[in-house]
């Protein structure tokens, strides 16, 4: 379990990377995701390279992973993730 917790967070750094290259949104001033996600694998889509969760409160969060990440995974699975803040538009 605590490879998994691993490996999501480390995945989620490397993907959020990638964000920070690219221009500011448009809705810059809206609120950034939490810094922890706690939920249940509801999709795992090896052919789009992306995980989907389900937290308690019914919310959906996709993330982005490698085809070894998600080969550790399958429907059902709890997951926690830790996530890197949004940086702040200036």
């Amino acid at each position: 379990m605590l490879l998994k917790v691993a490996a999501v967070a480390g995945c989620l750094m490397v993907s959020s990377g990638l964000a920070l290259a690219q221009d500011k949104p448009a809705d810059c001033g809206k609120a950034a995701a939490p810094a922890m996600v706690e939920g249940q694998v509801t999709k795992v889509d090896m052919g789009q390279g992306r995980l989907t969760l389900r937290t308690a409160d019914g919310s959906i969060h996709e993330f982005q992973a490698s085809r070894e990440t998600l080969s550790e995974y399958k429907v059902g699975d709890p997951v926690k993730a830790k996530l890197r803040m949004a940086p702040r538009c200036d």
